[in-house]
């Protein structure tokens, strides 16, 4: 009999957790569970997938402080909108009756939709049979200083939870560094790796071969760093070189336009490339966000490296792991609030200067790790 995975994924900004999700869904499906994605985040571009997608109506973040959640057309969400999430999710469960139910970030995370997560969890467990619940989560959480929150969080996972798959490697950064509390539910923990796309031969010609690639992620919050990065060009050791842009889907059409219309000779704007982690390894240098996945393409390709983590509000996510592998020599980092374009041209210098990164040792079979341990809860 095939055994069933429901997945509940929101994305808010980025489309790191998305990128993320995805990946553990191919890696279940490849374990041959069959697997349907609850997507709460805006229709991310992709080709085929091995998983169903069951799209909620789109909800994301306003903006950078996460303080407001709007739907598709940007107006701030209401009750009937709540409402249709909820219903929408709880018949999904009633229809696909999976034998795991596979909630991202909450309850660490995601708070913003407990009124569709608190129901989704008590309906799956009065279930008959009742799934496993399990909670996927990063390897580093945003620090909140708040006793009171993470004893709710305790709480949440003692009660409902089987397990909480860790999406990274103890030997870099455990739990406890960004969740001080973790060591309460350390019997739930399950270090899985971090996940990250299998590595494929690369080419030594073609696109990014000698060029900076300058990379927004999503391009949510990415139009400072591509502003830095046109005026630290010029003042580079890499002035010369050709610099390729990657705005990001979600970076506004008028800012990209703008940006279109500032550039010189010898510079790419592009939105997005499928084939980043190639442009990687053919690059000079890599100029980018600290985001999971973007750090992950960054060490497997082994490229000299500048990261400004995102730091806006209270967000530590990005600064914690990118000042662990600066420790490391793995890469440069330069802080959100000292970007400019000289701070980044002498980046660079040091960047050139310093030897080639080489790739830590780390667990990065996170997908397929996730995929067994799942795939045997399932089965009993």
């Amino acid at each position: 009999m095939s055994r069933r995975v429901l997945f509940h994924v929101q994305h808010l900004l980025g489309i790191g957790h998305w990128r993320r999700a995805a990946l553990i869904a191919r890696g279940l499906a490849a374990a041959g569970l069959e697997v349907t994605v609850l997507s709460g985040g805006p229709p991310e571009p992709g080709g085929a997938e091995p998983f169903r997608i069951v799209q909620l109506p789109a909800a994301h973040a306003a903006d950078a402080t996460f303080k407001t959640i709007v739907d598709e057309h940007g107006r701030p969400i209401d009750e009937a909108f709540r409402a249709a999430r909820r219903e929408r999710a709880l018949a999904a469960l009633a229809a696909h009756r999976p034998h795991v139910l596979l909630i991202e970030s909450y309850p660490f995370g995601r708070r913003a939709f407990r009124f569709e997560l608190e129901p989704l969890i008590a309906a799956a467990r009065a279930a008959a049979p009742r799934p496993a619940i399990i909670a996927s989560i990063r390897d580093v959480l945003v620090a909140r200083n708040d006793p009171k929150r993470a004893a709710e969080i305790i709480t949440t996972v003692r009660r409902d939870f089987a397990a909480v798959l860790v999406h990274g490697d103890p030997a870099l950064v455990p739990l406890g560094a960004s969740f001080p509390n973790a060591a309460e539910i350390a019997d739930k923990l399950h270090y899985t790796g971090y996940v990250c796309a299998d590595a494929a031969a690369v080419p030594a010609e073609g696109d990014g071969a000698g060029e900076v690639i300058v990379s927004a992620g999503g391009g949510g919050v990415g139009l400072p760093l591509l502003r830095a990065a046109l005026a630290a060009r010029p003042l580079s050791p890499l002035a010369t070189a050709r610099w390729r842009l990657l705005a990001g889907p979600h970076l506004p059409e008028a800012d990209f336009a703008a940006l279109a219309a500032e550039l010189h000779e010898g510079v790419v704007l592009e939105r997005f490339r499928a084939d980043f982690p190639a442009l990687l390894r053919r690059s000079a240098l890599s100029i980018s966000q600290a985001g999971y996945n973007t750090t992950l393409d960054l060490l497997a390709a082994g490229a000299r490296a500048i990261v400004v983590p995102f730091a806006a509000e209270r967000e530590t996510e990005q600064a914690l792991r990118a000042a662990l592998l600066a420790a490391r020599g793995a890469l440069h980092v330069v802080p959100e609030a000292e970007l400019s374009g000289p701070r980044l041209a002498a980046a660079i210098a040091a960047a050139l200067a310093a030897p080639r990164p080489a790739m830590p040792s780390l667990r990065r079979d996170g997908a397929r790790q996730s995929a067994a341990f799942i795939a045997a809860l399932a089965g009993g």
